[in-house]
């Protein structure tokens, strides 16, 4: 493990560096996160000396704990809480990076398995049952949290409302992390400590639910101002499966028509020139990715979760 030595009024802290990945696949319209233990935390491990690079090092410790080969990788954010791993001595700083795949087989000696990552954030997901949880099950316990204090009750009110949409406010899908940091400062989680947490969801261990709502909001950004969704996608697809995979990230749903004119302006896709009757219906024509627009345009947005259903 990497270890600095500080000295702050004569304390000697040891202060370790590790790395954390956010590895995201779309499957069958579900958006799936890899994971290890079981479901329990993101792979990561110790930057330690015989790694030429921190992004080497991910790789590193993702391939010996998953089997799964890194393709588009960005760094996230830099975690640094001094309470962030509990059961360690001295400070652990995570360097979390962000990386985009295609689902393929984990292997299963670390617990490695591929999760949906609204099993972590069942409330993210508007396009069906997630849109009700937060007025059927986290709105009374936010409220009356934000209540049992009437010095900051005014402000508490006013984050929950803008953060989870209430109080006719608009739902703003990039607010994840905003939205699991409430609920931690309510006690809602199980990972506040203050007891099994009331929130629906999964727990994670450490600080790992953070760190996956960081990456969430960070893609659900992303995809609004590059066309990374690609690096999700087959080498063939229908734009019908393009939008899909952009609904499961945003957790919402787009308008079909308003959504392929966009496709249309952005001239991100050509056609293949075959289709495809796996669709159940009539046969659909087949899209690949035009990557020479990225020569064309260095900033070739797709604006995608922009387009919301009416």
């Amino acid at each position: 493990m990497s270890l600095v030595q500080t000295r702050s009024e004569d304390v000697s802290v040891a202060v370790a560096a590790e790395l954390t990945a956010v590895i995201v696949a779309v499957t069958n319209g579900q958006p799936r996160v890899l994971t290890i233990e079981k479901g329990q935390a993101l792979p990561s491990g110790p930057f330690e000396a015989s790694h030429r690079s921190l992004q080497a090092g991910l790789r590193s410790w993702v391939e010996t704990q998953t089997r799964h080969p890194l393709g588009y990788v960005e760094q996230l954010y830099t975690f640094a809480d001094a309470d962030r791993k509990q059961g360690t001595i001295g400070r652990v700083v995570s360097v979390s990076y962000l990386g985009l795949t295609r689902e393929a087989p984990a292997a299963a000696g670390w617990g490695a398995e591929w999760q949906p990552w609204y099993r972590f954030f069942p409330w993210e997901d508007v396009r069906g049952a997630g849109a009700a949880l937060t007025e059927a099950m986290l709105a009374g316990p936010l409220l009356a949290w934000a209540e049992s204090d009437p010095g900051t009750a005014r402000d508490r009110l006013r984050r929950i409302a803008i953060n989870f949409g209430l109080d006719g406010q608009r739902w703003n899908e990039e607010f994840v992390l905003q939205r699991y940091e409430l609920l931690w400062e309510a006690g809602l989680v199980a990972e506040a400590g203050t007891g099994p947490g009331t929130a629906p969801g999964e727990a994670m261990r450490h600080d790992h639910r953070r760190i996956l709502a960081t990456g969430i909001a960070r893609l659900r950004a992303k995809i609004k101002y590059r066309p990374v969704v690609f690096e999700l996608m087959p080498e063939a697809f229908t734009l019908l499966q393009l939008q899909r995979t952009v609904e499961a990230l945003g957790g919402r749903l787009l308008h079909k028509q308003n959504f392929r004119r966009l496709i249309d302006q952005q001239d991100l896709v050509e056609e293949t020139g075959e289709v495809t009757t796996e669709t159940g219906g009539r046969p659909a024509k087949l899209f690949r990715f035009r990557r020479e627009v990225l020569a064309e345009r260095q900033v070739a947005g797709t604006k995608l979760p922009l387009v919301r259903a009416v």
